[in-house]
């Protein structure tokens, strides 16, 4: 059998580690520190796609520069924004914003971009440091006030990029996905195995446990 090569997940998302624990991974985690709006400042992007990637880069480098990282592993960084109506979305601030929101994108459609980014930090890895994004159209059911009040007030909105979760209590009001669904949860995992094989791992050699 043939040593397991360890994953890094830079990333806080449940959602995220969830899916690659069910994909037969078994991820550590590290929260990466950086502060979202100042490095899309500093970048100066406003297209969603750059935007998703420009963070998942910035959380997977902030992660492969902490002392306290476990080594020999590869980092992954992610991040997730919504595109509707012309304008990028994360996270909703607050309540009202995500109340907002479902109330425009009820009955209508928006693309969730997730950007990938791995960064291979084993001692004797690649080097590679690579990332790609995914995209996926996304058909929201035509829910009502009340509806829209009730899930707001449970907070699940305000924890996720677009103010929805496919995985979730939303489930119920997203009619339908074009694309990789895992990509909505938050990590494609077909992505993911692209990037992981251009590093040079066998995506088989990150399941944690083969008979």
């Amino acid at each position: 059998m043939c040593a397991v090569t360890s994953l890094l997940l830079a990333s806080a998302s449940p959602a995220r580690l969830a899916t690659l624990r069910a994909a037969g991974l078994d991820p550590a985690v590290l929260v990466s520190a950086v502060d979202e709006p100042a490095v899309v400042e500093r970048y100066g992007v406003t297209d969603a796609e750059d935007v998703c990637l420009v963070l998942a880069k910035a959380k997977a480098e902030d992660v492969a520069a902490n002392d306290e990282r476990p080594e020999d592993a590869l980092i992954l960084g992610c991040d997730s924004v919504l595109a509707f109506d012309g304008q990028v979305f994360g996270k909703p601030a607050s309540a009202q914003e995500a109340t907002e929101r479902w109330r425009a994108m009820r009955g209508r459609s928006g693309v969730l971009h997730t950007g990938h980014w791995l960064i291979d930090d084993r001692d004797e890895g690649s080097g590679a440091t690579i990332g790609g994004v995914a995209s996926v159209t996304v058909h929201f059911a035509d829910v009502s006030d009340a509806e829209i009040e009730a899930y707001v007030a449970t907070g699940e909105p305000l924890a996720v990029a677009g103010a929805f979760t496919i995985d979730g209590l939303g489930g119920a009001f997203v009619t339908g996905v074009e694309g990789d669904h895992h990509a909505v949860v938050g990590v494609s995992l077909p992505l993911l195995r692209d990037l992981v094989r251009e590093a040079g791992v066998v995506w088989t050699d990150l399941w944690a446990s083969r008979g």
